[in-house]
C-alpha cells in the first residue's frame, strides 16, 4: 500500500478518548438514581464533580477519592459510592463516527496514538473490551503517568513515548484531537497541531485540510 505523506508534515494523529471515541457520562447512571433534575445537577457539579473525578484520573486511587468524599458528605454516602461501583455503566460504548474515523486513518497506515485523562484502575476495562484500541501504537493514560491534561508535562511525556515509535518526532508533526478546548490549547502552546473536536465530520474535514489521506 502507498502511504500518503501529508503536505503539512504531520506524521501521526493523537486521539483523546472520552467524547471523541467513547460515550462516557455519569448521567448514564445518575439519571436513574436522582430523579430531580436540579438535585442531580447539584450532585454532579458540587459533590461527585468533574474536579473530584479528575483527581482519580490524575493518579489518586478510587478508594481514597471515594472515602474523602464520603467523609465530607456522609449524608450522600450511597450515591457517592455508586460512582465507581457502577462506573462500567457510565461507559455506554463507542462513538461510532469517531471510531470510523480512527479506523479509516489506520487503514491508510497513518500512525495513531492515544492521550487520555483516565484512571489507571478503570482504563484496563476499556483496553480489554474495545478491540479498536488495538489501532494505537501507544496510549498515554493520565492515571498511569500521575498527571493530567492540560498540564504541559503529560504532553511532554506523550511526545517522548511516541518518539520511541517514530524516530526524531517533533511536536509540529503531531495533530491532537480532543473535545475539550483547553486541552487543545495546551497542546498548541507546545507546538502541536490541534483540532477541537465538535463532531466527527468537522474533525475529518480539518484533518483533510492538514493533508491527511481521508
Amino acid at each position: 500500500m502507498t502511504i500518503t505523506t501529508p503536505t503539512s508534515g504531520i506524521r501521526a494523529v493523537v486521539f483523546d478518548f472520552g467524547g471523541v471515541l467513547f460515550d462516557w457520562s455519569p448521567l448514564h447512571v445518575y439519571q436513574h438514581l436522582i430523579a430531580n433534575d436540579a438535585e442531580r445537577l447539584h450532585f454532579l457539579t458540587r459533590i461527585c464533580s468533574p474536579e473530584w473525578n479528575i483527581q482519580q484520573d490524575g493518579g489518586r486511587s478510587l478508594a481514597e477519592g471515594t472515602e474523602l468524599l464520603v467523609k465530607q458528605h456522609p449524608q450522600h454516602e450511597g450515591l457517592i459510592r455508586a460512582f465507581y461501583d457502577r462506573w462500567k455503566e457510565m461507559l455506554r460504548g463507542p462513538l461510532d463516527d469517531g471510531v470510523a474515523l480512527l479506523k479509516e486513518l489506520h487503514a491508510k497506515q497513518v500512525p495513531l496514538f492515544g492521550l487520555t485523562n483516565w484512571s489507571a484502575e478503570t482504563f484496563p476495562f476499556a483496553r480489554d473490551n474495545y478491540d479498536f484500541l488495538g489501532a494505537f501504537q501507544d496510549i498515554v493514560v493520565s492515571g498511569e503517568e500521575k498527571c493530567i491534561k492540560p498540564d504541559a508535562r503529560i504532553y511532554e511525556i506523550a511526545l517522548a513515548r511516541y518518539g520511541r515509535r517514530l524516530a526524531g518526532l517533533k511536536p509540529g508533526e503531531l495533530v491532537f484531537i480532543d473535545d475539550v478546548k483547553k486541552n487543545i490549547e495546551a497542546a498548541q502552546a507546545l507546538g502541536w497541531h490541534g483540532i477541537h473536536h465538535v463532531d466527527a465530520a468537522q474533525t475529518r474535514e480539518q484533518l483533510k485540510l492538514l493533508g491527511l489521506p481521508l
